[in-house]
């Protein structure tokens, strides 16, 4: 049985961590927890549509790979982790409205120190996977009106101390150039760049630019989270016949792009209106954006501009989904 143990009925979304199924409210992890005190936690967020994980596969490949490249063993197989994801997606589906979606996240980290597992009262290293509400709120808007980047002077964490290929929750780039993004025009988030000054990523989320002789163009991949989601978007505009290229890109360039988009997990895809407070194109979102959120609305069987509209504002109540 995934889990070890089967989960039981509960009021509450269940969580799983360190082997055991519990109560949401009850997974906690050790302050002595070196995924604490040192950052080194591997993650994955996923999403459902329908109440069905995404991808889910794709996203147990890549934190294998991440887990490959910090040395951690989680103690469990993939496909262990994948029935364990599919049993609480399922459960805890079932306290939401069936027209609502959830978010889940994966994570292991390395476990406590062994001069502090005595402290934490465990040793060894820390798989959980819980459920979360997806919040809609903060993108509902922005497939109308489109997101806000500014390029700050945080660049992205360099090869050398890890590989862009390394999902993970050391993210205090992201915070501080969020942050000066802000001061610098207010509502906008970071667009990152290399130590050569190329573009790579936004906070937290994947960026292309269209051009109309080119098509898609996506940073390299050496640079670059292998974004999911950016997969995705790849074999839909093939399907529309808009090609996606991986190549330089210079902030010239995303400035003087036709459009600008993100991409991540919950949101999906949506687009950039601003850099640096000047306009791309129109300042409004474009018709390639349209054309592969209305393919993706087709792949999932709804329209998730609608879907975020609807429980943008929803109130979480006891059941935390």
């Amino acid at each position: 049985m995934p889990g070890r143990t089967a989960p039981t009925k509960m009021s509450e979304p269940i969580a799983y961590l360190r082997g055991k199924w519990l109560p949401l409210s009850q997974a906690a992890v050790s302050v002595f927890d070196l995924g604490f005190v040192q950052g080194v936690t591997v993650a994955e967020q996923l999403r459902t549509f329908g109440g069905r994980l995404f991808r889910l596969d794709q996203h147990l490949a890549r934190l294998a790979r991440s887990l490959a490249i910090v040395g951690i063993d989680p103690g469990l197989p993939m496909a262990e982790l994948a029935e364990i994801a599919q049993t609480l997606a399922t459960q805890n589906y079932k306290l939401l409205d069936p027209a609502d979606d959830l978010g889940l996240t994966m994570f292991v980290t390395p476990g406590p120190p062994a001069s502090f597992a005595s402290w934490a009262g465990h040793q060894g290293p820390v798989v959980c996977v819980h459920t979360q509400p997806l919040p809609f709120a903060n993108w509902a808007k922005k497939y109308e009106t489109g997101d806000a980047l500014a390029v700050t002077t945080v660049v992205q964490v360099p090869d050398k101390c890890w590989p862009a290929e390394l999902k993970c929750r050391s993210r205090m780039h992201y915070f501080l150039a969020d942050r000066e993004a802000n001061q610098l025009d207010p509502g906008a988030r970071a667009l990152l760049l290399d130590q050569a000054g190329q573009v790579t990523e936004a906070s937290t989320a994947n960026l292309l630019a269209y051009d109309s002789q080119v098509g898609l163009v996506s940073p390299p991949r050496e640079r670059i989270l292998p974004g999911v989601t950016v997969a995705v978007i790849g074999e839909l505009a093939a399907q529309l016949g808009i090609p996606l290229v991986h190549r330089d890109l210079s902030v010239s360039d995303v400035a003087r792009a036709s459009e600008v988009l993100l991409s991540s997990t919950s949101p999906c895809i949506w687009s950039v209106t601003r850099l640096n407070g000047q306009p791309i194109g129109d300042g409004r979102p474009g018709p390639v954006a349209e054309r592969v959120r209305q393919a993706w609305n087709e792949m999932v069987g709804f329209d998730i501009v609608v879907q975020a509209n609807r429980f943008a504002n929803r109130t979480v109540g006891g059941s935390g989904t």
